[in-house]
């Protein structure tokens, strides 16, 4: 599996490609925090931790630039609270 993680200004998402199929966070900024309201995989990455992955990944960029998450989804808010509720805002 070849995987990489890019910041799509343009689009205002977090992108985590894997094998050519995309894992997006829409994103909004707002002060120090981040504010997520969807996150979505392709649906073949689905049930593959694709995901995870990419959550992990925003949490380290939020983390590195100082900022807190403030997850609208459902599945950013989950992930938040089970991998680093620390940086919930």
């Amino acid at each position: 599996m070849t995987e990489s993680f890019r910041h799509n200004p343009e689009l205002s998402r977090y992108e985590l490609e894997e094998d050519g199929l995309l894992a997006w966070a829409d994103y909004q900024r707002a002060g120090h925090r981040l504010v997520i309201p969807h996150v979505e995989a392709d649906p073949a990455l689905r049930g593959k931790g694709s995901a995870g992955r990419l959550m992990t990944r925003v949490a380290q960029t939020a983390r590195s630039e100082g900022m807190r998450i403030t997850p609208l989804c459902g599945y950013a808010a989950a992930w938040l609270k089970r991998n680093d509720p620390d940086l919930i805002a």
